[in-house]
């Protein structure tokens, strides 16, 4: 294939896959335990659903190692065996989709607080995310995905240690904003202002904002275009979850979700995605309006 920063940089805009978590869960994974121990446990399992992606149109693909950092892994008894996750993880993905498709692996939040908010040390959580980026690099990964941050600090930080650990891979870096009266914000405070300025500076070479309301991403990628230079990536999730029988429950049907395609390529969206509540079904639906539109 291409090289990813080639071709995102080129356009037209890639298509990336949905929800990981949602596809577990809907094939059992039990609630509270970490799905990071399926690419040790069930691979297979990975590969499966990777193909439905790659099936579905996605052009990326991604690794089942969002929380394969060592604070997020060590609450299971799990901090030894992050090397052999992520190379399991990127193995099964491999499997699936072959060269038809780029593997981004995930790097999630740690969950924690930095100090001084918290009890987490700056250094410390640089060293898991270098430890992290290395192991995907080593197992073969196309690019890395710094996501789902809220803390731009954290981001900063992960952006960094994935550039030392894995300089020649690309690194996209999305934070998790939300409507309010003011503007857009992280839950820390944080602007797409901001995370243009300061992940730029760290490094990235995309950002954008995955996990939030669908609605609002057309904004937040117009307000991330104005402050900074890179390509902007969007993964929303299927609307606002409602709680109901005990489960989350995702509204957005695949085909509300590929009705926003053309405000998101009008404003400039680089990649496009969907996250928590997306399956390959949105994927497909989001393959559709892409295909007519570019």
């Amino acid at each position: 294939m291409e090289p990813f920063l080639d071709r995102l940089r080129r356009g037209p805009a890639i298509l990336g896959d949905g929800a990981w978590g949602t596809m577990l869960f809907e094939r059992g994974l039990p609630t509270g335990d970490a799905p990071e121990r399926v690419c040790l446990e069930r691979p297979g399992l990975l590969t499966e659903i990777a193909g439905l992606y790659l099936e579905a149109g996605a052009e990326v693909v991604t690794t089942n190692t969002f929380g394969a950092n060592p604070e997020r892994l060590g609450l299971h008894g799990l901090a030894g065996e992050l090397e052999r996750i992520c190379h399991a993880a990127v193995a099964a993905v491999r499997e699936a989709v072959g060269e038809r498709a780029w593997v981004s692996g995930s790097i999630g939040p740690t969950g924690k607080l930095l100090a001084p908010l918290g009890d987490l040390d700056a250094a410390v959580a640089s060293t898991g995310f270098g430890r992290q980026a290395a192991a995907l690099a080593v197992a073969g990964a196309d690019l890395l995905c710094v996501e789902t941050m809220t803390d731009l600090a954290e981001a900063e930080l992960a952006v960094r240690a994935a550039r030392a650990a894995a300089p020649r891979l690309p690194v996209v870096a999305t934070m998790s904003f939300e409507a309010t009266r003011r503007g857009f914000f992280t839950v820390m405070g944080n602007s797409p202002k901001q995370a243009a300025a300061r992940l730029a500076a760290a490094r990235a070479d995309a950002v954008g904002a995955n996990c939030g309301d669908g609605a609002a991403m057309a904004g937040i990628v117009r307000e991330l275009r104005a402050n900074g230079p890179l390509p902007v990536a969007v993964r929303p999730n299927a609307g606002l979850p409602t709680l109901a029988n005990g489960a989350l429950v995702y509204p957005e049907s695949p085909e509300t979700m590929a009705a926003r395609v053309p405000e998101l390529l009008a404003a400039g969206v680089s990649l496009l995605g969907g996250c928590c509540g997306t399956t390959p079904a949105h994927v497909r639906a989001l393959r559709r309006a892409l295909d007519t539109l570019v």
